[in-house]
This record gives structure tokens, C-alpha cells and sequence, in this order.
């Protein structure tokens, strides 16, 4: 009987398959319990020199011409490892800050190490090209340089640029003699990009150019700013109103008043993204209520942050007055008692009590005693027990009419109650408890 094709192939595949597993286990493992090791060279891994600050606090620098860049390592190992392996999974890094002199020096220490935990100690380094490694090391020059910057693209129409903002407005170079000695400015580029509408700020890289205004290219130059921080403030100019935040109360609106403001604008420019949102400026806030027979005030004109009052003028004049305002006295004679202590008999000893009011000459002329609520909160003489002087809140009725002249009180006397009386509720002064009519 013939046999089936498919099954010799996964016949084949089974013993293909137990033959790198066999395989695998001897070159880990050999034939006593030790893994079978190969070397392999890994060429051209770059070398990380650490502690250059240490280097440059002692006024010397590692120059690239004359130092090793990379170095070749035969590595030992597991056939199975060496063959997972990667160069760019080894890191070589060499320490400076045992280094203090300077010209070519040799350094025989390195350190080897894997970005992938899974190799340590099971590779090891068994040799190194070249060895040992290689220094140059040159004392380290360094002068201070100009900052500037160049301004590329423009301002949209109607708008102004402010003046330019540099920091660190200088920079210390320090490297080789030579290439510190070419280097006359440095130079950052602001791009505003096209019709710029807004301040434009940036952190930009610098480059170093020579006396001839060229270019410095391929230099080994170290600064002691990564960046350059560049503002230039785009600016608006906008006329803005004066105004007043007025605040009202009964019997002083906004509606009866007139007033002006001079100057009633000014002319101020500053940061777009701070004019373009605003069309007025608030002057101060006016208590409509504490107006009276003076009528000119002045305030000092609150500038925006950032902003400049080209029209010059530093202070506004207010002139106001009510169009129709009328002041009386009126006789209230309408009280009430809030919150009497359980307990207590209570006695209003005023009956009459003079309010001033004011509002137009219309609502004034309508109020009478009668329109004016007296209330006697008497919620903090719980257990008290004589005559007392009580703050008394007056409210007018029906108008809009307000009330001024306070504080006003009125006079109580609290007694204890006898046991066979009982209390009496919240009645307004004056009024009968059992009917409710008005006494005699």
C-alpha cells in the first residue's frame, strides 16, 4: 500500500523540527550542562562619552578630530544569542571625568552594555578594536557674542510691530581657539509668516556666522544656551470708549440720570490679542445712590496691560447729575416684629418713625406713611429681658423709591411672660391680636 504524501511531509517537518530542538539544547547546554560558545565581531558601535560637563567645568573639551568615534567588539556567546544579537542593541560609553589634561590621551576602560536586559551575562566582551581607546583633548576657549535676530515674512495691513524681544540678548562660545576666535555674532531667524495678526514668539536654534556676515558650518562650538527665546509684540491701534460701570438701587436708576464723559475716548495701542476683545474702558464704579449736589468727578484712565495711551490724556471727568430727583421725609408708622423670644412679652415703645426717601418727584409725592414697612428683628434677644435700642430695616412699598438717612432703630422693651398668659404671634404694631382690627 502506498504511502500517504501528506503524511511523509508532516513526517519530514516533525523531524525537522526535533532536529533544532535538539540542536538548540546542545548549543546551550553541550554535553555536560555547559552551553557550546561562538565569537562574533560587531564593527563600528558608536561610543557615548559621558561627564563632558565635568570636562568643561575644568576648561577643557573633548575634540571629535583625534578622538575614537566607534569601536569593533568580538563578542562571546551562545550560537542561538550571538545570532539574536544586534549591533544596535549594544551601547559603549566612555567616562571623562577622570580626565585632566590635555592632547591625545588613551583611555582603556569602557563600559559595555545591552538595551535589552536579556543579554547581560550572556554575552561577554572577549576583545576590542582598537584598544585602548583613543582621546583628544584640548583646553577650552571661549568669549562672549551679540545675539541677533532676523525677521522674516511681515504684519497684516493695520497693524504695527513692537519692539523685538531677545533673551539672553548674549551667549558665551566656548570650544577650539580657532573656531571660537571665527565666530563675530549669532543669529536666530523669526519667521512671522504671512499678514501676521498676533505677537509671534518662539524658542529658535542659533547659528554662529564670521566678521563677513558668512555662515559657520560644521563647527564644534558649545554655548551655554540650547535656544534663543524671540517675541515681537504685533500691535493694534484702536480707539476705545470711557465708560462708567454705574450701580444701581431703588429710587437711583441709570434711566434718570445724564451725564458725559471727557474725553469721551482715547486713542490706545497695544497687543492685538488683548484690543481686538475690547471697545470701551471702565473708568471706576458709581454708586448712583451716594449721588448728590456734587456733580464733576475725576478718575485716572486705566491703561491694559501691555497697552500705550498715545492719545496722552491720563485722566477723565465725569459730569452727572439725575434728571428729576426729589428728597423728603416721611412719617412711617407701619411696624412689624420678627423672630419674638418664646416666652417674652414684647413691647414697641416707638410709634412713629421719621424715613428719609428719595426717587423722582412722581413716586416720592405718592408715598405715604402708610407705604413705609419697618421691620424690628429682634432674633438675637432670645433670653433677654429690659428696654433695648433695636436696627430696624426700612423698605418702601410699592415704588421705586429708596430710602437713605440710616441707620434707623427703634426702642423695645422685652419682659418675662406670666405663666398663665400666653404668647402672642407676629403682629404688626398697632393691630388687634384676637380680631385683627386696628385698636383705639
Amino acid at each position: 500500500m502506498k504511502s500517504n504524501g501528506g503524511q511523509k511531509a508532516l513526517y519530514i517537518g516533525l523531524c525537522m523540527l526535533a532536529a533544532v530542538v535538539v540542536w538548540i539544547f546542545a548549543d546551550n547546554y553541550g554535553t555536560d550542562g555547559s552551553p557550546i560558545t561562538y565569537e562574533k565581531w560587531f564593527r563600528d558601535i558608536p561610543i557615548t562619552y559621558t561627564s563632558e560637563t565635568v570636562l568643561t567645568g575644568r576648561g577643557l573639551m573633548l575634540l571629535e578630530e583625534g578622538t575614537d568615534a566607534t569601536v569593533d567588539l568580538k563578542m562571546q556567546g551562545s550560537h542561538w544569542d550571538l545570532a539574536l544579537l544586534d549591533s544596535d542593541y549594544i551601547r559603549v560609553t566612555v567616562d571623562l571625568s577622570d580626565v585632566t589634561r590635555t592632547g591625545e590621551q588613551t583611555v582603556s576602560s569602557i563600559l559595555v552594555s545591552f538595551t535589552y536586559p536579556y543579554f547581560n551575562g550572556r554575552i561577554t566582551r572577549t576583545q576590542q578594536s582598537p584598544s585602548p581607546i583613543t582621546l583628544n583633548v584640548a583646553e577650552l576657549y571661549h568669549k562672549t557674542v551679540d545675539v541677533r535676530c532676523e525677521i522674516t515674512g511681515n504684519v497684516a495691513e493695520g497693524y504695527s510691530a513692537g519692539e523685538l524681544q531677545i533673551s539672553p540678548t548674549e551667549i558665551e562660545v566656548r570650544g577650539d581657539q580657532a573656531d571660537v576666535d571665527a565666530v563675530s555674532y549669532a543669529k536666530v531667524t523669526l519667521d512671522l509668516g504671512e499678514d501676521a495678526t498676533s505677537t509671534v514668539s518662539g524658542e529658535l536654534p542659533i547659528q554662529f556666522y564670521d566678521e563677513n556676515d558668512q555662515l559657520l558650518e560644521d563647527t564644534s562650538l558649545q554655548t551655554t544656551e540650547e535656544t534663543i527665546q524671540v517675541t515681537l509684540p504685533v500691535y493694534v491701534t484702536k480707539e476705545l470708549r470711557l465708560t462708567m460701570d454705574f450701580q444701581e438701587s431703588a429710587g437711583a436708576r441709570a434711566s434718570n440720570v445724564t451725564y458725559e464723559i471727557e474725553p469721551s475716548t482715547i486713542l490706545v495701542s497695544g497687543p492685538a490679542e488683548v484690543l481686538n476683545s475690547m471697545d470701551s474702558i471702565v473708568l471706576d464704579t458709581f454708586d448712583l445712590a451716594s449721588l448728590g449736589s456734587t456733580t464733576n468727578y475725576s478718575y485716572a484712565i486705566p491703561i491694559p496691560e501691555g497697552c500705550e495711551n498715545l492719545s496722552g490724556v491720563t485722566r477723565a471727568t465725569l459730569r452727572i447729575s439725575f434728571r428729576d430727583m426729589q428728597r423728603t421725609t416721611v412719617t412711617a408708622t407701619n411696624f412689624i416684629l420678627q423672630n419674638a423670644p418664646d416666652g417674652r412679652d414684647v413691647n414697641l415703645l416707638t410709634e412713629q418713625l421719621a424715613v428719609s426717601i428719595f426717587g423722582t418727584s412722581g413716586n416720592v409725592e405718592a408715598i405715604t406713611g402708610d407705604d413705609i414697612l419697618v421691620t424690628v428683628d429682634l432674633a438675637d434677644f432670645g433670653s433677654a429681658v429690659g428696654t433695648y435700642t433695636v436696627p430696624a430695616e426700612v423698605t418702601v412699598l410699592g415704588r421705586d423709591v429708596g430710602v437713605s438717612g440710616g441707620p434707623y432703630r427703634v426702642r423695645v422693651t422685652i419682659s418675662e411672660q406670666t405663666a398663665d398668659q400666653p404668647a402672642e404671634p407676629d403682629v404688626p404694631a398697632g393691630e388687634n391680636p384676637d380680631t385683627g382690627d386696628e385698636t383705639t
